[in-house]
């Protein structure tokens, strides 16, 4: 006898929807931590900001390099499952935190296990459960899980840095474990895998049936995966655009606009308000982007939004130096902007590669966002303790977005006439 999980009027795919949200959405805000969490390990523990960047660069690599193999873990395995042990581990890891003494320990809980573990919570989770649970609405519901990213920082940055400036940085940690213990308690309770868990069919279709078994291995599928994408130009230019992506938002504006406010006296608080509102308006931009990736083309979308962030970015300097309308002029714009090219990019990911391999592909997609991001981490920091300012890594990061636009275009050219091995236009 099948379980009956629909409360009246309600698809359960949106509950699952819901739940998602809630994952991600803490994710993002832990993932987000150490923007806020780098000015007093400066001051605490003597590390520069090149060597906490470097860490932080580090945990960015591995989230995204995890996003293939955690594609193929959730249809091994299932998604609760997979969801509620890197809860767990994500958890362990920020309990232990607050007794860490050196640099080393830093690399290890964050650079390491943090960012595994939130890699198993990335886009990836997103895409599974829209492709699972969804035929129409897909684009909406992409676009959703993805501006849970920008709301995770919304609720926890302002109130992490509160507590931060107010507490000390421990307490702030503290916080954070307690979020992940009841959102994995609420995830291991009402999550559900599959519509045939609960006798009901794809959103959109009739047709009541099990999920696809996983049949490969866990660690080649994925690498056969991306041997046979690198043979598709498509994949190159995705990949390509994604890298700047990242090199333009959690690598860098993510990781560094706190410390370049605090260069220009901005308090803490302050700066992390900023990354509220970006989040903010993330969410309406990335949703309605969503919305936008189910009714138009998606390469014409992205060149919007590459070019739009780029100008922003180039901006930016001169937003800081001008004062506090300025900065709220920029975090607006380049809120609306921040993630938006998630939706197209995913769908443009699909429909070249069909929807049983859309979530690895992807998947490897994400690893040159996070290796885009990684660079920028890395680098900016580095750049400031050279320079003694943001504003260059600012404009680098600008004109790299105007590059992406360009290339968003070429996407259209390369993909009329080509095939991945084994799988058909």
């Amino acid at each position: 006898m099948q379980l009956k999980e629909k409360a009246p009027g309600i698809y359960y795919g949106w509950i699952v929807v819901f739940l998602t949200f809630l994952t991600l959405l803490v994710s993002a805000g832990i993932r987000s931590m150490p923007s806020i969490l780098m000015l007093p390990f400066s001051t605490e523990f003597g590390w520069s900001r090149g060597s906490i960047s470097g860490v932080i660069s580090v945990g960015i690599f591995l989230y995204g390099l995890t996003g293939p193999f955690a594609a193929a873990l959730l249809q091994k395995f299932g998604i609760r499952r997979v969801v509620v042990i890197s809860l767990a581990v994500l958890a362990g890891s920020l309990a232990v935190t607050p007794l860490m003494t050196s640099l080393w320990q830093f690399e290890i809980l964050w650079g390491l296990v943090s960012g595994l573990a939130t890699g198993m919570m990335a886009n990836v989770l997103g895409v599974t459960v829209s492709n699972q649970w969804f035929v129409h609405r897909r684009g909406l519901v992409v676009g959703l899980l993805t501006a849970s990213a920008a709301t995770g920082q919304l609720l926890f940055l302002p109130l992490l840095a509160k507590i931060t400036v107010e507490f000390g940085w421990r307490y702030a940690i503290f916080t954070s474990v307690a979020a992940l213990v009841i959102v994995m308690i609420v995830v291991a309770i009402w999550f559900r895998n599959h519509p045939h868990d609960v006798g009901l069919a794809p959103y959109g279709t009739d047709t009541i049936a099990p999920p696809v078994p996983f049949t490969g291995n866990i660690f080649l599928t994925p690498i056969k995966a991306l041997l046979s994408a690198l043979k598709n130009k498509t994949f190159w230019l995705l990949a390509g655009t994604f890298f700047f992506c990242g090199f333009s938002t959690n690598g860098l504006i993510g990781t560094h606009l706190i410390p370049a406010c605090g260069d220009f006296g901005i308090p803490e608080v302050t700066a992390a308000g900023l990354l509220a509102l970006m989040g903010l308006f993330d969410l309406v931009g990335t949703t309605l982007s969503g919305w936008l990736s189910d009714r138009y083309d998606n390469r014409k979308l992205l060149f919007i939004y590459y070019g739009l962030r780029g100008l922003s970015l180039m901006f930016l300097p001169y937003a800081l130096d001008a004062g506090p309308t300025m900065l709220l002029i920029f975090s607006i714009f380049y809120g609306l902007d921040w993630i938006a090219t998630v939706p197209p990019t995913v769908k443009l990911a699909a429909q070249e590669f069909g929807k049983e391999n859309s979530g690895m592909i992807f998947g490897w997609i994400v690893v040159a966002h996070q290796v885009g991001a990684s660079a920028a981490a890395y680098g900016a920091g580095v750049m400031r303790d050279w320079l003694g300012s943001y504003s260059t890594p600012f404009i680098i990061a600008g004109l790299v977005c105007l590059l992406a636009a360009l290339m968003s275009m070429r996407i259209a050219k390369a993909s009329t006439n080509l095939t991945v091995a084994g799988v058909s236009k």
